[in-house]
């Protein structure tokens, strides 16, 4: 049995379905930029964090998301920003990983459909499907 064959009849829709799922937009908010760094001692000896839990537990869902090392992680984050015209710096990749064992991450993974949307905010990431999105953006 041989591979199927389909006519394409619309070329221009069918060039652009292709390339749409290589999209991904990222927001983050103003109340999560402004906790991105951290602005009070933990309290126990030694110096204080210098990226929030929030920063920390973001990071580590981009990590899960995207399947990232921690050294691919912390450049990956750090090209985000500039793209976004936002003035934020990851936190190191060993800071990252020592911030883990500590940090409580509520992350539950995508379904197999199509994740496109990313959205920082002060409670943290959220990925949002198109359904997801729509419904949330335009209402049930």
């Amino acid at each position: 049995m041989g591979k199927a064959r389909h006519n394409i009849s619309n070329w221009r829709q069918y060039n652009r379905a292709l390339v749409n799922p290589g999209s991904l937009t990222f927001w983050i908010d103003e109340q999560a930029i402004e906790q991105w760094y951290c602005h009070q001692h933990h309290g126990r000896r030694g110096r204080g964090f210098h990226y929030g839990d929030g920063t920390i537990e973001t990071a580590l869902m981009l990590k899960a998301f995207f399947g990232l090392p921690f050294r691919a992680l912390e450049g990956f984050i750090n090209s985000i920003f500039p793209l976004m015209d936002v003035s934020l710096t990851s936190p190191g990749y060993s800071s990252i990983s020592k911030r883990a064992r500590t940090v409580t991450v509520q992350y539950r993974l995508p379904s197999k459909g199509a994740a496109t949307h990313l959205v920082i905010n002060a409670t943290g990431l959220k990925v949002f499907g198109e359904g997801k999105w729509k419904q949330r953006k335009h209402g049930g």
